[in-house]
């Protein structure tokens, strides 16, 4: 098989401060941005990486979720456990410093994990947890 990453899908529950987040803080090239109803669906991602693509979706708009699903939804996306994403770079500490001058907020600094791995954690506004790591 030939199977590539295309879209990963992130919830937000404020179009202009994801946008800003994501394209701003993170540098995220914005790809699409899709007003429908009310709802924004942003299409963001890496400059040169064309092929790989987040996707920042309003949850409620999820077809088959109940009511009270979306209360649970929006309970644990303030709590910051509803979704994540990890993220890769060559220069972990140059990114955490401009990530960290910038409105990321902070979850961990920089770490040399147990496991082997060097990374850092952010929040993006909606909660969401962005884990970097550091590759070589």
């Amino acid at each position: 098989m030939d199977l590539t990453i295309y879209q990963a899908f992130l919830p937000h529950d404020d179009p202009d401060a994801a946008m800003g987040f994501y394209r701003d803080t993170l540098g995220f090239e914005v790809r699409n941005d899709v007003e429908y109803g009310g709802l924004h669906w942003i299409t963001v991602g890496p400059a040169g990486q064309p092929g790989t693509s987040i996707v920042l979706h309003p949850p409620a708009a999820d077809p088959g979720v109940t009511d009270d699903e979306r209360r649970t939804i929006a309970e644990m996306m303030a709590k910051g456990t509803y979704a994540g994403i990890n993220l890769a770079t060559k220069d972990l500490d140059g990114t955490f410093a401009r990530l960290q001058a910038g409105d990321a907020e902070v979850v961990q600094e920089p770490t040399d994990q147990p496991w082997g791995v060097r990374d850092c954690a952010f929040r993006d506004p909606a909660g969401n947890l962005i884990r970097i790591f550091e590759v070589h």
